[in-house]
């Protein structure tokens, strides 16, 4: 009975082990294609880098499908920073305007 005991436990701790050596792996192998990407430009693993494209921003969001961005299409830091970034005013965003833009600050500041 007692050699029994032992062995279960001898047996659950090893899958133990295991089952967290497998779960690190995996975690591991998550971070790498995320860290590569952090240096710049191009696309990698079908991932994009950068702002999106003008072109990518109006398929998504030109809801009218017009060919303009108005501030009721647009959502995120585009509608927060708005009437920044619509720089002549014509309650549109064009693509000079959006290339023009400030980027958001990543990183969020101190904490």
């Amino acid at each position: 009975m007692k050699i029994t005991i032992k062995t279960m436990a001898l047996g659950a701790l090893i899958i133990s082990f295991t089952s967290c050596a497998s779960q690190k792996n995996q975690s591991s192998n998550n971070e790498q294609p995320r860290m590569s990407q952090q240096g710049g430009g191009g696309q990698q693993g079908g991932r994009q880098q950068g702002p999106p494209s003008y072109d990518q921003l109006l398929s998504e969001m030109d809801a009218n499908e017009d060919g303009m961005l108005a501030k009721d299409e647009v959502s995120g830091p585009l509608a927060n920073d708005f009437s920044k970034i619509d720089t002549n005013e014509d309650g549109f965003l064009s693509e000079s305007e959006i290339k023009n833009a400030p980027r958001p600050q990543r990183g969020g500041g101190p904490r």
